[in-house]
C-alpha cells in the first residue's frame, strides 16, 4: 500500500522538501500542462503538478496538486509513519520534518519505542516518527 497525496498548489515544493528530509528522490513529475489536457489547464495552473512520485527509505509516496476544479480540504484522519533504525536517526527525521510546521508530541521515549513523535509538517501533512524496540 502506498501514499498518495493531494496538495493546495505546493506539491512540488512539498516533495523537493520530503526528498531532503527523507534522503529520497523525485522519480517522476509532470506538470497539468504536460499532461494531454494541458490545453484545458487554467494558464495559473499550469506549473502545478499532475502527478508525481518520490521514493525514499524503500518506499513510494504519490502526489498532485488538487485539480482547479476541486477544493483543497486539508488532511484528516491519517498519519504518515516513519520507522528510523535508531534514536538518533529518529531524532533527526522529526527535527527536519517539523521545521516549520507543529510538534503534536514532542520527540521522547515512550513505553513502546525508545523514540516516538509526532508531528504537522508546514505543509499540514501529519506524521509519526518510531524507533522499534531492539529485539530481545
Amino acid at each position: 500500500m502506498e501514499a498518495y497525496l493531494t496538495f493546495n498548489g505546493n506539491a512540488a515544493e512539498a516533495l523537493a522538501f520530503y526528498a531532503k528530509c527523507l534522503g529520497g528522490k523525485i522519480e517522476f513529475s509532470m506538470t497539468f500542462a504536460e499532461s494531454p489536457m494541458g490545453a484545458q489547464t487554467p494558464d495559473n495552473y499550469k506549473d502545478k503538478i499532475m502527478h508525481a512520485t518520490l521514493t525514499a527509505r524503500g518506499q513510494k509516496l504519490m502526489a498532485s496538486d488538487a485539480p482547479p476544479e476541486y477544493k483543497f480540504e486539508g488532511y484528516k484522519g491519517f498519519s504518515l509513519s516513519v520507522q528510523a533504525k535508531d534514536v538518533k536517526e529518529g531524532e533527526q527525521l522529526f527535527s527536519a520534518l517539523s521545521a516549520g510546521g507543529k510538534v503534536a508530541m514532542p520527540y521522547a521515549a515512550t513505553f513502546w519505542s525508545p523514540g516516538f513523535g509526532m508531528l504537522e509538517d508546514k505543509f499540514g501533512v501529519p506524521w509519526m516518527i518510531n524507533v522499534d524496540h531492539p529485539p530481545a
